[in-house]
């Protein structure tokens, strides 16, 4: 008579995980979740009414705001009056909507499955993890598209390739979004929180001045270190876990396949390809005068947010549209111009869940910020930070687990270095430290944490993507997910910044360590 092998005991790392999916998918729906935030800000801000809130400026005076009162009569005709433009505002329900409609001609035309094949044809399925976090790491010169772009198609190379599709989803959104504050080229955010950075310094150094690239050369290095951690991540921790854990039951139908290519999809993807890189022709030619449209006031394609940045999301949806029509019109997936339609309308329907939470988010976040409770917290924690007197490097440290902590309530990088700056930046300087270093560190902080908040405003995007593979998914399943990149970035990074600084590695572009009095 045969035993029963006993089940395997499951190693300590996947009961901690599985106790976080556990405990995190007990939470309400995310929709639900917002609504909740919702309510308690309400009531937070009818407690703490009143309660003042004093912000640094640059000239070294204070702007005091006071937390106000929610729950008043016309606080509450006012939140009426705005819910729909606050909901129709909200930044990412535009940028997914408008770049999903290029990205789903091109899915449900063969485009993208197609290119993937052949992708996957000349690309070792070892290597497939760097890949996806370099490209999301690439993909934040456009700021927010990487989450429409990069996310979804790291789930569908892995698939394609065998592997487990949330591990793609992890990897694209450790990168996009745990790794915000690293980059090989520079982006519109240098320039962003520069400004800031310098404003802060200027309440200590009425003459100082912060160059826009004065991190470059540890946001390069920082990438290094981002995809290192991640790949190690993906690959011996995460994937294993997914394996063990979650077995994909998404429809069949709707996900890629990787018979080889036609005749008639290799002719199809040539031609869209050639219609892509037509289409990028058009918009170097474009960009190319020195007075061209897409430049800004002082002819960059990158600073001060020149109109080519302010066009990414459109461009995305252009750059994916007719290479997807290009594609359908050859295999003939598409007869007419209403199977395109039909094409869009579909990809449409399935962002319905995606809106009702971007619409409960929308009026959370607009709560949030009228109440100032936001600005209550995070001055309050830095404040209490500065108080505590503690060594150069300690203080460092604990300015990176301020900024992280307050990184899982306030979602906006420049809105929290805003509020952050005068604070940090003044008093490490009092320290000797300069601004440039300050300011590296926040980005540390500000990137880390992004990955395990529901308040992140793509947060429920990411829980659409991951439902589409294994249908339970919840806030828990996410977050258990995520929070191994979390720690680890977090832990990682700051030790990564602790040798930098060390060694005297350099900064970037006339940044110095030390803050020396002129």
């Amino acid at each position: 008579m045969s035993s029963v092998p006993a089940p395997a005991k499951k190693r300590f790392s996947d009961r901690a995980l599985d106790l976080i999916e556990k405990v995190g998918n007990k939470l309400p729906d995310p929709a639900a979740l917002f609504v909740l935030a919702l309510l308690a800000t309400w009531v937070l801000s009818w407690l703490l009414a009143g309660t003042a809130v004093r912000i640094p400026k640059a000239d070294g005076s204070f702007d005091e705001q006071l937390v106000t009162n929610q729950l008043t009569g016309t606080a509450l005709v006012t939140f009426l009056t705005s819910m729909v433009r606050e909901f129709v505002n909200f930044a990412p329900l535009g940028v997914v909507l408008v770049a999903m409609l290029g990205l789903g001609i091109a899915d449900r035309s063969g485009f993208i499955n197609a290119a993937l094949k052949r992708l996957l044809a000349f690309t070792p399925k070892a290597l497939l993890t760097p890949v996806v976090i370099a490209v999301g790491l690439l993909s934040l010169v456009a700021v927010d598209a990487g989450y429409v772009l990069v996310i979804p198609l790291g789930a569908v190379i892995f698939y394609a390739a065998g592997r487990h599709p949330i591990a793609g989803i992890a990897a694209g959104f450790c990168a996009v979004s745990g790794g915000f504050g690293a980059s090989y080229v520079p982006t519109a955010l240098d320039n962003i929180l520069a400004g800031l950075t310098e404003a802060g310094a200027r309440i200590v150094d009425v003459g100082k001045t912060v160059n826009p690239l004065c991190n470059y050369y540890f946001t390069c290095a920082s990438a290094a270190v981002v995809v290192l951690i991640g790949w190690f991540l993906t690959d011996k921790v995460i994937e294993p876990r997914l394996r063990r854990s979650i077995t994909v039951d998404g429809d069949p139908a709707d996900m890629p396949k990787m018979e080889p290519l036609t005749a008639l999809e290799k002719k199809g993807l040539n031609w869209g390809l050639l219609s892509m890189l037509v289409g990028l022709g058009l918009l170097a030619w474009a960009c190319w005068p020195a007075d061209s449209p897409f430049r800004g006031p002082t002819g960059s394609l990158t600073e001060k947010q020149p109109p080519l940045m302010r066009s990414i999301v459109p461009l995305i949806l252009l750059l994916f549209f007719v290479p997807g029509v290009v594609h359908g019109c050859i295999t003939r997936t598409f007869k007419n111009h209403r199977d395109v339609v039909q094409a869009m309308a579909k990809t449409m329907n399935t962002m319905g869940y995606y809106m009702v939470m971007a619409f409960c988010a929308a009026l959370f976040i607009y709560a949030f910020n009228t109440s100032n409770l936001g600005k209550l917290i995070a001055i309050s924690g830095a404040n209490g930070l500065k108080s505590l007197g503690l060594p150069t490097g300690i203080t460092v440290v604990g300015m990176i687990l301020c900024c992280a902590t307050v990184n899982l309530l306030m979602g906006s990088s420049s809105a929290k270095w805003t509020l952050l700056a005068p604070i940090f930046v003044p008093m490490l300087m009092q320290l000797k430290i300069s601004p440039e270093l300050t300011q590296a560190a926040y980005r540390i902080g500000d990137s880390t944490t992004n990955i395990i908040t529901p308040l992140n405003p793509y947060f429920p995007l990411i829980v659409t993507f991951t439902a589409k593979y294994y249908k339970k998914t919840g806030v828990g399943t996410l977050i258990s997910i995520m929070l191994p990149y979390s720690l680890c970035f977090l832990v990682g990074w700051t030790l990564f910044l602790l040798a930098y600084w060390g060694l005297s590695m350099p900064l970037g572009v006339a940044a110095e360590y030390t803050y020396i009095p002129k």
